[in-house]
């Protein structure tokens, strides 16, 4: 097995990663570190959670002098809060070599940024809005910067600053060391690679994928009007003991958040709008635990990391897969279990298809009933903390075609509901439910099929009498 010594690296930072219980290098640390240490450019596409952070804040700690006072390394992110973790990690890792790191951000003071620059700070973690204010006060010089590191780039670009980015690029010397990371390489990000990279590395580490063991994934199918009162009865059902809601706006977020306090439950909103003050607020009762409930924008949790998130509820369908991944990622942590549910309005089915795709996962559709027993047998004392699920997951499945759709009114909850009331078969064992205009498609257990077939033939379900077979492979 490849150590952190066998890359190249100093004595103080072997040490210094020996302090914090570093054993063996991530696949992007691996790939990334000796290209870096040889002094060549990076493009890295690698998820949060992969390790890069110590990607390249290790060769950059390696090559900064600690003995000279003048900004040497830049690091720019797209939030405040990945800015802090960042800035913690660089501090560990140059700690036995005497580095001084300095974060600079918007919503804290600019004076007291302004005056830790003066006294020091080889490297700089900085947002993109503060770091541009800074510049132009002449408060922070990038003549003898000669590490330049973009993290997230795609969230950069979603945030609409890469006209900033190239802004401070531009400042910096033509000579730098340049390392790009990014989870997502679109076309705009490509493009910035190519002009301001020379020659660079390509390293991609592959998204860990998402296993049923850790976070149960289930999907509701609702119309517009009426995801509020979806959103209450799920919460009703599940009763989480932390939850996420996520939504796709700010506005939606404020909307959301002042809807479900009218109805009585304790929730506080979270978005990239609020005040600073107020953000740090909301995160520091919600990873204390104090508050049960959480609704969010995807920009303002990207520093959320609590392991205590018991659920994960996707109010508006996430703008791609790698979102999702994301979102779900906030639960199911340190080896608990976790559960995600995901609303989406018909017109929305592909795009549920394609996280499914991406993320090699079935949503299985959430029922009420089902899981409002599965929620009375969580509360009983157990041994073993993970919830044991009522099916073998790896069990192969058959798909039914029944003869009625959304001519007949029939949808995914029907279909669902009809199956679990005829047969023994839970809500979860009811898989990839896809109601088309004359028909539907539905999995159950391939062990189960003729019952399910037996039980629901000639049967009505909403006023349609449906027939039901199995489908030919």
């Amino acid at each position: 097995m490849t150590s952190f010594a066998d890359l190249g690296l100093s004595e103080s930072t072997l040490q210094a990663l020996q302090d914090v219980g570093y054993e063996s290098p991530s696949p992007i640390q691996l790939q990334g570190i000796p290209p870096l240490l040889e002094g060549r450019d990076v493009i890295g596409q690698a998820q949060t959670g992969s390790g890069k952070t110590a990607a390249f804040g290790l060769p950059m700690v390696e090559y900064v002098d600690p003995d000279v006072s003048e900004v040497q390394a830049l690091v720019l992110t797209p939030t405040r809060e990945l800015c802090i973790q960042v800035t913690q990690a660089l501090r560990t890792y140059g700690s036995r070599k005497g580095i001084d790191v300095v974060a600079v951000f918007g919503g804290a003071p600019i004076r007291t940024q302004q005056a830790q620059l003066r006294a020091g700070g080889q490297i700089v973690v900085g947002t993109v809005g503060r770091v541009l204010d800074l510049i132009s006060r002449h408060s922070l010089m990038l003549s003898s910067c000669r590490f330049m590191v973009l993290d997230e780039a795609d969230e950069m670009l979603d945030l609409g600053f890469l006209e900033d980015v190239e802004k401070i690029l531009s400042m910096t010397p033509g000579s730098r060391q340049t390392a790009l990371f990014s989870a997502t390489m679109p076309s705009e990000i490509r493009r910035l690679a190519e002009t301001y990279l020379y020659d660079p590395v390509t390293v991609k580490v592959k998204t860990p994928k998402l296993t049923v063991e850790s976070v149960e994934q289930f999907s509701i199918e609702v119309k517009a009007p009426d995801k509020n009162e979806m959103l209450f009865r799920v919460l009703k059902a599940e009763r989480p003991k932390q939850a996420i809601v996520f939504v796709r706006t700010k506005v939606r977020c404020d909307q959301l958040n002042r809807t479900m306090r009218d109805k009585g439950i304790d929730v506080k909103a979270l978005h990239g709008d609020m005040s600073q003050g107020a953000r740090d607020g909301v995160m520091i009762a919600f990873k204390s635990g104090r508050l049960p409930i959480l609704v969010a924008t995807d920009v303002a949790a990207r520093g959320l990391d609590i392991s205590t998130v018991t659920h994960v509820i996707n109010f508006d369908v996430p703008n791609s897969p790698d979102v999702y991944v994301h979102r779900i990622g906030r639960t199911g942590r340190v080896g608990r279990s976790g559960r995600a549910i995901t609303f989406y309005e018909p017109r929305q089915q592909h795009d549920v298809e394609a996280i499914e795709r991406h993320a090699s996962t079935v949503m299985s559709p959430w029922t009420e009933g089902a899981h409002v027993a599965a929620a009375a047998v969580e509360e009983r004392p157990k041994r073993h903390a993970k919830p044991q699920l009522s099916r073998n997951a790896s069990e192969p499945y058959a798909k039914l075609i029944i003869s009625g759709g959304r001519a007949a009114g029939i949808d995914v909850a029907q279909i669902v509901t009809a199956i679990t009331k005829a047969t023994e078969l839970q809500g979860e064992a009811v898989r990839n439910v896809k109601v088309l205009e004359q028909f539907a498609f539905v999995e159950v257990p391939t062990t189960e099929c003729d019952a399910v077939i037996k039980a629901i033939d000639g049967t009505a379900i909403n006023g349609h009498t449906v027939r039901l077979q199995a489908a030919k492979s």
